[in-house]
């Protein structure tokens, strides 16, 4: 009985044995995991967002200290995170004052300077124009991918403070670079990534050069997040063999959710998977840039409008304005759509125009480029002229204009760009008086040309009349702003009349004319001719000195 029970033992081992070496042998001959193969539909968003996890895991210590910075900051201020308090800022003087800053859409995505700036998502989505072009100038997305441009952008010539000397000559009072862009490519030097233009492509600390350069001219400055966005960029990249896919990637790329997105890019109506790890993330890289570069404009796009970043964005509110206090610089959040309540920062409208006065101040942000916000090698430019009017109705109505623009690879600026910001700088150098320092007055303006209002419509009103007219004001004058110029000299004003405004004029000056303007008001209207040696380009503004300036009030 013995001898069987260790002969049946024997055997059981040698069968246990033989399938080891059998287990080792497949394993052996087993090829490894193609690291291209596609993952969407076959990852849950679980495991993708894990591996992004796991990806950015050597940063918990320094993200845990930044986000415990936040809680503590948060709870010592005038601000808490909630709401309640948030939304009785008081937007800082200096920003409602500047009316005109400069926003710089520069990055990775310059080298391929094709389709638009989000060529980074966009080749990767298979038919879409920057698939095609990655394709045909640079081969297969099997044996390239996004990082592989990385190396080639170099900002090898750039001069941050060519740079600034350009902006301000164009009259702008602020800037406000992206400090990283949808692509998760950050231009600073951050503590809590390898994927950073100080590790690599220019190794250079981007945002905190410019700041420095900003600062030294005395400008403003801000900065630019679209770390929200980053969470869902490369979706496309899992339906198709590329590095997306690969697990080494993943802290550049993130975990590419798929994206659920409203037909309307409401950010609150969206749907893709958001994790809490993300959005603390989110927080952590946002307080290190707070921290790090003192920004006086904080500009986030419409990403954190998504219902899962609630908590964090009111959290880093109230660090980020609490900190500003405590640093003595006034600060302010700009925001899209309703990713933040009224009255919590001012309010961004993307490429868009407003029908009238707004209550609270406002931003509007446009490219100088009719084709992208980011370089582009054949571009088609906003000419100075509609830019102006822009800027001009934008100023009556309570607003900021935020101009971009997109630099070359190597941190040059076009010199068709350059041209046009010089154009606007030379008319604002003889209006500006109109326009920095100004509110609005009792009407934004008067005239038959109708601005298209909305989303995307900037681009699209039609050119305007001599009898179009913007109105600002600013101490004991109103400054009456003409949209075109009068091809012999003369034009009239109908709310400037006497039963318009129930006083009578002072007196009327030309900006930027030494000579005197010949006018008249009578009952209906008030009416004048330009000097014959002033040359009339964009239009001119009108000086009106009225007898108390308790009449400007909008």
């Amino acid at each position: 009985m013995r001898s069987k029970t260790k002969l049946s033992s024997v055997l059981f081992a040698v069968v246990v044995l033989g399938a080891i070496l059998l287990k080792g042998l497949a394993q052996i001959n087993r090829k490894p995991a193609d690291p291209l193969t596609p993952t969407h539909g076959i990852k849950s968003a679980e495991e993708v967002d894990r591996e992004w996890q796991v990806s950015v895991a050597k940063f918990d210590a320094k993200r845990d200290s930044l986000i415990a910075e936040a809680e503590r900051q948060s709870h010592e201020g005038p601000y808490r995170p909630d709401w309640e308090t948030l939304r009785n800022l008081e937007i800082p003087q200096w920003y409602k004052d500047a009316k005109f800053g400069i926003f710089i859409t520069w990055g990775v995505y310059a080298v391929p300077g094709a389709v638009n700036e989000w060529y980074p998502r966009n080749m990767y989505r298979s038919g879409d124009p920057a698939y095609a072009d990655f394709k045909k100038r640079y081969g297969s997305l099997e044996n390239l991918g996004y990082k592989d441009f990385i190396p080639k952008f170099r900002a090898e010539r750039w001069d941050p403070a060519d740079w600034v000397d350009l902006f301000k000559r164009a009259g702008a009072k602020f800037v406000i670079p992206v400090a990283e862009h949808h692509d998760g490519f950050s231009m600073y030097d951050s503590a809590l990534s390898d994927w950073t233009a100080m590790k690599m492509g220019p190794h250079r600390d981007i945002v905190g050069e410019l700041a420095t350069a900003v600062r030294a001219a005395g400008l403003h400055f801000g900065l630019s997040s679209h770390r929200a966005e980053h969470n869902y960029y490369y979706d496309n990249g899992r339906s198709i063999r590329s590095d997306v896919n690969d697990p080494q990637y993943a802290s550049l790329y993130g975990p590419a959710h798929t994206w659920l997105n409203d037909p309307h890019f409401i950010a609150y109506n969206e749907w893709d998977w958001v994790s809490e790890a993300w959005t603390r993330d989110w927080l952590a890289r946002a307080v290190e840039l707070a921290e790090n570069y003192k920004p006086e404009v904080f500009y986030f796009d419409g990403g954190i409008g998504h219902p899962a970043y609630r908590r964090s964005v009111a959290e880093f509110a109230a660090f980020y304005y609490n900190y500003a206090a405590g640093n003595n610089f006034p600060a302010v959040i700009n925001f899209k759509d309703y990713s933040m309540p009224e009255g919590s920062g001012s309010r961004d409208y993307e490429r868009a125009m407003l029908p009238g006065i707004m209550a609270s101040h406002w931003q509007t942000d446009t490219p100088i480029s009719n084709l992208s916000w980011g370089y582009m090698e054949h571009d088609q430019l906003k000419s100075a002229d509609s830019l102006i009017h822009q800027l001009v109705d934008i100023v009556s109505k309570n607003g900021n204009l935020l101009l971009n623009l997109g630099p070359r690879p190597d941190g040059t600026i076009p010199d068709d760009v350059r041209a046009t910001l010089l154009e606007i700088g030379a008319w604002l150098g003889k209006n500006g008086e109109a326009i920095y320092g100004t509110h609005p007055w009792k009407i934004f303006g008067e005239g038959p040309t109708q601005i298209q209002t909305g989303f995307g419509h900037d681009a699209d009103t039609k050119p305007y009349t001599t009898a179009d007219f913007r109105y600002t004001a600013k101490g004991p004058y109103v400054y009456a702003i003409s949209l075109a110029c009068p091809a012999d000299g003369t034009a009239s004003i109908q709310a400037l009349g006497f039963r318009g405004i129930g006083y009578r004029i002072i007196a009327a000056n030309l900006l930027g004319s030494t000579e005197k303007l010949e006018w008249s008001q009578s009952d209906n209207l008030l009416a004048f001719k330009l000097p014959k040696s002033y040359h009339c380009r964009h239009g001119f503004a009108l000086q009106i000195k009225t007898p108390d300036d308790s009449f400007h009030q909008p």
